[in-house]
C-alpha cells in the first residue's frame, strides 16, 4: 500500500428479496474477485458467511466485499434488507460514497424502498438504481421507470442509452446543464459525474442478476460516473459504523479512514466529542472480503477496514478529528422479555447479552433489577428468532421470549429546575439542573450554562458524563425519558468530603426532582403506513384507521385500487395486517414504516395499567440527601427547595431578566431635561437644597439606623416570609463619583481610568454576594458622540454605560421614579441635586463617603465567615488552657521537663 489507491464505497440496498445480495455475487464475479457464481438458494453466496443468514436466506448482517475496478478499489457493503435489521443498515449508510439501491421489477417500489430513499436523502448518498428481475414475464421497463419517476425522484433516469433523448433528460435536472446541452447539443462526462453526486440525476440499470443481465452496463456505468473518495488530509480521523467478534473472539472495530492515515501500533484516541476520553493502540489492521481478510501495515483516507485492540469503540463514534453521528432514524418500538432456562444464571446471562448489544446498539437490553428479567427492545419478530439463533451459537443457551409489547418513552411539558444534594456524613455534592421541552426526536441533549468560578471544570464534566451514562426513566411508567434538554446550572463540592460518586447521586437525584415538578407526558411510537387495497374497500379501511386514532388522507384513486397514507399508533397498527388480509382476500397490502414519538393516545389507560409509583422507585429516588448533627437524614423531594444551599438558579434568571427589561425600559424613555452635574458641594449648599426640598414637598422621616447607614437593612431571619417575597433591595452606585470620592480609586484612575473601574465592579461583586441585592453601576458616556445605551451583565451585577447627552444623574432620575415606590431603592453619590431627586422619590440615599464604610463593614465580615468556616469543626488542645499551661506543655514537648 505504499502507492496512493483511490477508494470508494458503495452501499447495496434493497427491500427483502430483491435480489441484492445476487447483485453483489454478479458484480464480484464479472470484476473477477470470484471464480464462481454463488447462488442465494444453494446456500453458497459469497457474502452470506452465516449460517444462520445461509439457512433463511436473508442478509442479517453487513458485510464486505473489495473489488478493483480499473486503477480504483471499490468496497462493497452488502447491508440487510429485512425491516427488522434496519438498523444494521442505517449504521452502514455513514460511511458510504454511492448507494445502490436494488429494485424488484416485479414488485416495483414497495413500503422498504421508500424508507431506505428517505434514508439515502437523509444522509446526502448519491444513488445508483438497478432494477433487478426484469427477466421475468409481466415486466415492463416503461412502466417502472415511470413508477420511480413518480413514487421517488422525477430525476431517474435510464441509462441503458446515451442518445440525445438522454441528454435531453440529463440536462433538464440542473439549469447549468441545460445551458451546456444547448450550447453543445451533449454533457461532459465531468458534468454527468457532478449531477449524480450532487444527488440531481439518479442513474438507473435494468437487467437481471441471477442471469448477468445488464450487470455488466451497470459496472461500467459505475465505473465511469462515480468519483473516489476525496478524503482531508492532515489529522487522523476515522468513522466507526460496526463492532463485531472473529472466530477466535477478538473485538473488531470497523471503521472508515477519513483524514489522515491509520497505521499499526499507532494510538487512538476517543473523538472530541467523547463523553469519556481514553486512549488504545491499533494491534491489527484487516481489509475484510467475505469471511477471508488479509492484513496490512497502514490504511489511508478512504478505505475500510477493521482493527483490533480497541475495547471502548461503539457504531457511530467519531475517532480522532471525526465528529460522532446524530441519533439514528430507526429505533426499536417492540419490548419482548427474555426467558431464561431453569438453572441458568441470570447475572451472567446480561453480562453474555451486552456483548450482542455492544455490537448491535439497536438491541437494547433492559435489566429489571426488582423483577429480576431481561427484557430485549426489538424492531419485530423475525429479529427474535435470529437473537434467538445467536444466543444458542454464541452462548449455548436456549431461551425463549414473550409475545412482546410497546416501547413507551416520556418527555416533559414544562420548564423546571431539578435539584439534588447528597450529604450523608463525610460525602458533599450539590447539582442544579434546567429541564426544558426538546424538539420531538432530539433525544437527550446536554448542555451547561455555569460558570467556572461556581463549581470547577472538571465537576462539571462529571456532572455531564453522569448524564449522559444512563437512560433516565420517567414519573409516569418508569419508561425512557427523551426529547428534553438538560442544562447545568450550578453546583458545589466540599474541597475535602467530595467524591466522584457523590455528584453521581446528586446529579440522578436532580434530573428526578426535575421530572417530578416539570409535567411528563407519555409518548408511544407512531407508525407513517401505506394502504393498498381495492377501491371498494376504502370505507372499511378509513374506519378502522379513526378508531385506532390514526390520521389518514384522502385516498389516492389508480382505476380499481386505491391507496391510503397516514400515520397511527404503532400499538394499534401492529397487527392490522392480518386483518387486511381477511377484509380483501389477500389483495390489500399494508406497509408500515417507524415515523417517530408522539404524545400516546390512551395515556391514562396506559399509565394505569403500568402502576408506577416514583416515589417507591428506590433504584431512581427523586428526594435528597442532606447532613444535620453529625448524621444524613432523607428529604422528600417536594421539601428539597427548603433546605438547599444554592438558591434556586431559575427564580434568580427570572428576577435578573425582570431587572434588566425595567433597566431597559427606563433608558429608552424619553429623555428629560438633564442637569448639570455638582459633585463638590459645599455643607451648606447641600444643606439649602435640603431645606428646599421640605418646604416643597414636607419632611421625609428617615428609618435608618442612626449610628450607620447599611443597604441590606434587616437581617434575613428575621423578616416575614410574605414581606420577602414581595420586596426586593436595589443598589444604585454613581461609578465615577465613588471614585473620585474615595482616594485609593482617584489615585488609581490618575494613571489608568479603566483600572479604577474594574476594582470597582468587582468590590460591588463581592458585596452583592454577601448583600444579596440587585446592584446597577453606572458610568457616564453622555460625553461620546453616537453612543447608545449599553447594559451589560458583569458576574452577579449589572453594568450602564449612558447614551449621548445623558448624564448618570439623569439615568439614576429615571430608574428611581420608575421603581422607588415598588422597591427598596438606594442610590450610593454625593451628588447634591440626585440627593434631593432620591429622597423625593422615596429612595434611600448613601452618600460615597458612608457607603466606603459600609464595604469595609462588608469586607470583614466575609473575612470573619470565612474565618470561621474554616475552622469549624476543628478543636485544638492548647485552645482552652491557660498561658501558665501551655508554657508548661510546650516545655514537655520539647523535652525541658
Amino acid at each position: 500500500m505504499g502507492d496512493h489507491r483511490r477508494y470508494i464505497c458503495a452501499g447495496m440496498l434493497a427491500h427483502v428479496d430483491a435480489g441484492k445480495t445476487t447483485l453483489s455475487e454478479a458484480i464480484l464475479y464479472l470484476s473477477g474477485r470470484i471464480r464462481k457464481l454463488g447462488r442465494v438458494d444453494h446456500k453458497d453466496a459469497y457474502l452470506d458467511t452465516n449460517e444462520l443468514e445461509r439457512s433463511r436466506g436473508i442478509t442479517i448482517f453487513s458485510k464486505q466485499a473489495v473489488c478493483e475496478l480499473g486503477d480504483r478499489q471499490v468496497t462493497l457493503l452488502d447491508t440487510p434488507g429485512h425491516v427488522d435489521f434496519s438498523a444494521e443498515m442505517e449504521r452502514t449508510l455513514q460511511v458510504l460514497d454511492y448507494g445502490i439501491l436494488v429494485i424488484n421489477g416485479m414488485d416495483g417500489v414497495q413500503g422498504h424502498t421508500r424508507t431506505l430513499w428517505n434514508l439515502l436523502g437523509r444522509y446526502q448518498i448519491p444513488v445508483f438504481l438497478f432494477i433487478n428481475k426484469m427477466d421475468q414475464e409481466g415486466t415492463d421497463k416503461e412502466t417502472l421507470l415511470q413508477t420511480l419517476k413518480s413514487e421517488l425522484s422525477g430525476a431517474c433516469i435510464d441509462f441503458g442509452g446515451e442518445d440525445g433523448e438522454f441528454f435531453e433528460e440529463l440536462a433538464m435536472c440542473e439549469e447549468a446543464a441545460l445551458d451546456e446541452y444547448l450550447e453543445s447539443g451533449g454533457l461532459k462526462e465531468e458534468t454527468i459525474i457532478r449531477l449524480i453526486g450532487e444527488r440531481k440525476a439518479y442513474p438507473c440499470y435494468f437487467g437481471s442478476a441471477l442471469k448477468l443481465s445488464g450487470v455488466k452496463e451497470f459496472l461500467e456505468g459505475f465505473g465511469c460516473y462515480a468519483r473516489e473518495w476525496r478524503g482531508g488530509q492532515g489529522d487522523f480521523g476515522a468513522k466507526v459504523y460496526k463492532i463485531t467478534r472473529d472466530v477466535q473472539g477478538n473485538r473488531l472495530t470497523h471503521l472508515r479512514v477519513t483524514r489522515g492515515c491509520l497505521k499499526v501500533k499507532d494510538i487512538l484516541c476517543s473523538g472530541p466529542e467523547a463523553a469519556e476520553q481514553w486512549e488504545e493502540k491499533v494491534n491489527q489492521i484487516r481489509i475484510y472480503s467475505g469471511d477471508r481478510y488479509e492484513t496490512v501495515p497502514e490504511a489511508e483516507a478512504g478505505c475500510i477496514c477493521a482493527v483490533t485492540g480497541l475495547s471502548r469503540t461503539y457504531p457511530g463514534e467519531g475517532l480522532g478529528a471525526e465528529k460522532e453521528s446524530g441519533t439514528p432514524v430507526l429505533e426499536p418500538v417492540l419490548n419482548y422479555r427474555i426467558h431464561l432456562p431453569e438453572g441458568c444464571d441470570a447475572p451472567v446471562m446480561l453480562r453474555n447479552l451486552r456483548q450482542l448489544e455492544e455490537e448491535d446498539p439497536m438491541l437494547r437490553i433492559v435489566w429489571n433489577e426488582e423483577l429480576g428479567e431481561i427484557y430485549a427492545q426489538l424492531m419485530g419478530a423475525v429479529q427474535t428468532e435470529v437473537l434467538q439463533s445467536l444466543i444458542r451459537e454464541r452462548f449455548h443457551i436456549e431461551v425463549s421470549f414473550d409475545a412482546g409489547n410497546i416501547v413507551y418513552k416520556e418527555t416533559i411539558s414544562n420548564t423546571a429546575e431539578g435539584v439534588g444534594h447528597y450529604e450523608p456524613l463525610r460525602h458533599y455534592a450539590e447539582v442544579h439542573l434546567l429541564l426544558e421541552p426538546g424538539e420531538a426526536g432530539s433525544g437527550i441533549v446536554l448542555d451547561t450554562d455555569c460558570s467556572e468560578d461556581v463549581l470547577d471544570r472538571n465537576w462539571q464534566r462529571l456532572v455531564l458524563t453522569h448524564l449522559a451514562e444512563k437512560e433516565h426513566r420517567g414519573v409516569l411508567t418508569g419508561a425512557a425519558v427523551t426529547d428534553m434538554k438538560i442544562t447545568l446550572l450550578a453546583g458545589r463540592a466540599h474541597p475535602k468530603h467530595t467524591e466522584g460518586g457523590d455528584f453521581r447521586q446528586a446529579t440522578y437525584r436532580a434530573v428526578r426532582q426535575g421530572l417530578m415538578q416539570a409535567g411528563s407526558v407519555l409518548l408511544e411510537p407512531y407508525y407513517a403506513y401505506r394502504l393498498e387495497l381495492p377501491s371498494e374497500m376504502v370505507g372499511r379501511a378509513m374506519t378502522d384507521i379513526q378508531k385506532m386514532s390514526g390520521e389518514c388522507k384522502a385516498p389516492e384513486i389508480f382505476a380499481d385500487r386505491s391507496v391510503l397514507t397516514g400515520k397511527a399508533p404503532a400499538a394499534a397498527m401492529r397487527d392490522y395486517q392480518m386483518e387486511v388480509n381477511s377484509y380483501t382476500r389477500g389483495q390489500g397490502k399494508l406497509t408500515c414504516t417507524f415515523k417517530g414519538y408522539e404524545p400516546c393516545h390512551n395515556a391514562e389507560e396506559i399509565i394505569e395499567a403500568k402502576g408506577y409509583d416514583p416515589e417507591r422507585d428506590l433504584e431512581n429516588p427523586a428526594g435528597s440527601v442532606f447532613c444535620a448533627h453529625g448524621a444524613g437524614f432523607a428529604v422528600p423531594w417536594d421539601q428539597v427547595p427548603e433546605y438547599m444551599h444554592i438558591e434556586s438558579q431559575l427564580e434568580k434568571r427570572m428576577r435578573q431578566q425582570k431587572t434588566e427589561a425595567e433597566i431597559r425600559r427606563d433608558g429608552s424613555g424619553a429623555d428629560r431635561q438633564g442637569r448639570s452635574r455638582q459633585t463638590n458641594l459645599s455643607r451648606e449648599e447641600e444643606k439649602e437644597l435640603e431645606e428646599i426640598f421640605i418646604r416643597t414637598y414636607g419632611k421625609v422621616e428617615r428609618k435608618l439606623p442612626p449610628s450607620s447607614k447599611t443597604v441590606a437593612g434587616v437581617p434575613k431571619k428575621t423578616r416575614h416570609r410574605k414581606e420577602e417575597e414581595a420586596v426586593m433591595d436595589f443598589l444604585l452606585v454613581d461609578g465615577y463619583n465613588v471614585i473620585f470620592a474615595w482616594e485609593d480609586l482617584k489615585e488609581l484612575a490618575k494613571v489608568n481610568i479603566e483600572a479604577a473601574r474594574n476594582k470597582l465592579t468587582d468590590i460591588l461583586c463581592n458585596y452583592q454576594g454577601f448583600r444579596k441585592c440587585t446592584v446597577i453601576l453606572v458610568f457616564d458616556a453622555y460625553k461620546v458622540d453616537g453612543y447608545a445605551l449599553e447594559i451589560q451583565k458583569y458576574h452577579n451585577i449589572h453594568i450602564v454605560y449612558t447614551k449621548e447627552a445623558e448624564t448618570a444623574d439623569q439615568y439614576i432620575e429615571k430608574v428611581v421614579h420608575h421603581i422607588g415606590r415598588k422597591y427598596h431603592v438606594t442610590v450610593v453619590t454625593s451628588d447634591g441635586v440626585e440627593q434631593v431627586v432620591t429622597l423625593g422619590q422615596g429612595g434611600t440615599l448613601i452618600s460615597s463617603r458612608e457607603f466606603r464604610e459600609e464595604v469595609e463593614l462588608v469586607r470583614r465580615q466575609i473575612r470573619e465567615e470565612y474565618e470561621s468556616r474554616r475552622d469549624r469543626g476543628k478543636n485544638y488542645l492548647f485552645d482552652h488552657m491557660d498561658e501558665k499551661m501551655q508554657e508548661d506543655m510546650e516545655n514537655i514537648r520539647l523535652g525541658r521537663k
